[in-house]
């Protein structure tokens, strides 16, 4: 049997939505693995701190993945700072909240538009160029969510966008199956983070950790070990799958 490291000396890798939250961790993750990181957000400020922070193996770059233009932009950015991105984690999301009988069509279009489309649209320009430069250990990971596929009463546009991401992904990884590319999404359980802090301070909010079996929401190191492992040399035969991280919340 041959061995393996999550050693990611080598690899250029982007990540979206790295301004705050899951993002940023996992941006800090690759780039303390040896990955050259290219972060990527609207918020370019909170990036450069970040940047700042990790030293000379990263780069700052704006992108609004809602928008195609602003992703082409981003991964020529990307390019110019290491060379063509071999390591994509499409991260960028928002949480779209709002019961089905009164989220607006501007609430659901822009969940859909960032959360689906803009994770269908960054993985596309990454795929592309990594075909373009015959790169043949692609990894692509994109974060989907546990509400992809439980009841989430008040998340309806935001749940379907997950749901969306998940089949995307494997649809995705059957078309680039020939090319050397791994397309994979992680679904987290609830992880206490910017979009939802408020949340779990209210009374409804506590009271929804109390149902989960261990009574807690998970930490955000609760998917390093899976981030590392499907953006590696190791993942080459994971590809098309989704990995149900939620320390037993669906359970």
């Amino acid at each position: 049997m041959s061995g393996f490291s999550f050693d990611l000396s080598g690899r250029n890798a982007l990540v979206t939505g790295a301004s705050s939250g899951l993002g940023a961790r996992f941006g800090r993750l690759l780039a303390q693995s040896g990955a050259n990181v290219s972060l990527a957000a609207r918020r370019k400020d909170r990036l450069e701190s970040l940047a700042d922070e990790l030293g000379g193996n990263t780069a700052a770059i704006s992108m609004d993945v809602a928008q195609e233009a602003s992703i082409i932009a981003g991964f020529d950015a990307a390019e110019d700072a290491f060379g063509t991105v071999d390591t994509l984690v499409a991260n960028a999301g928002i949480d779209g909240a709002g019961m089905a009988t009164s989220i607006t069509e501007e609430e659901i279009e822009r969940a859909l538009s960032v959360n689906l489309k803009g994770a269908i649209l960054t993985a596309r320009e990454g795929a592309r160029r990594m075909i373009a430069a015959g790169t043949r250990q692609g990894r692509i990971v994109i974060t989907a969510s546990i509400t992809a596929f439980e009841p989430s009463p008040g998340l309806v546009a935001y749940a379907a966008s997950k749901a969306g991401v998940v089949q995307a992904a494997r649809t995705m990884a059957r078309e680039w199956a020939r090319t050397g590319i791994c397309i994979n999404t992680i679904s987290p359980g609830y992880i206490r983070t910017e979009i939802n802090d408020e949340w779990f301070d209210t009374d409804p909010g506590k009271k929804q950790i109390s149902r989960f079996p261990k009574r807690r929401l998970m930490g955000e190191e609760g998917l390093d070990a899976m981030v590392l492992f499907l953006s590696s040399d190791a993942a080459e035969f994971v590809t098309g799958a989704d990995f149900v991280l939620d320390d037993g919340q669906t359970l």
